[in-house]
């Protein structure tokens, strides 16, 4: 697919292409907009304000790039201000000691798949999961997401290996069959 043909057709107005560029990049941003929201809802209102933006500033791709990882961009921020501005996450974005969740699962023979890794970094402290999503699936600085988050760098960093941790000892708990404690952040 000629990504500059549909980019042109798109910024002349022409309703197929802009469809077609939707329906191109929807159903993998929509799992993007999913990993930083708790409710797939959210995730698609995240999604409709994100291809607003894109529609709104196709001007500015330059072919510089992938497409789809210039929308990408548009959706990890979008997903961000959408965080920022709803009360309900803001209060999970503060980066404090909280009780954490455990995995629970009773078949003690687990193959973690990428599904099952999704949802145990779903589980996650918020503040956690963003960090982590932002840095181990999206390739963001420790830096840039401290920018983005309005933190230190360190702060983003120790979330980040807070973060780690956790996962690899619930992975480690979950494959092993071991019975399931309450963790807690340390």
């Amino acid at each position: 697919m000629d990504h500059q043909k549909l980019v042109k057709d798109c910024l002349k107005g022409k309703v197929k292409a802009q469809r077609e560029l939707y329906e191109l990049f929807a159903k993998n941003m929509l799992g993007v907009c999913y990993r930083y929201t708790r409710s797939i809802k959210d995730a698609e209102d995240v999604l409709q304000e994100g291809f607003i933006k894109v529609f709104r500033n196709l001007d500015q791709y330059k072919n510089e790039g992938e497409l789809g990882a210039w929308v990408r961009r548009i959706m990890v921020n979008t997903a961000l201000n959408f965080l920022k501005r709803n009360r309900k996450y803001q209060q999970e974005m503060y980066f404090t000691q909280e009780y954490l969740h455990p995995v629970v699962d009773d078949d003690p023979a687990i193959r973690l798949n990428a599904k099952e890794l999704a949802d145990l970094i779903r589980q996650l402290p918020h503040g956690y999961q963003v960090i982590f999503n932002l840095y181990a699936v999206e390739g963001y600085s420790h830096v840039e997401i401290g920018e983005l988050l309005g933190i230190s760098d360190g702060t983003s960093r120790s979330q980040y290996l807070r973060a780690r941790n956790l996962l690899i000892t619930w992975i480690e708990n979950f494959s092993s069959g071991k019975k399931k404690e309450k963790y807690a952040g340390k």
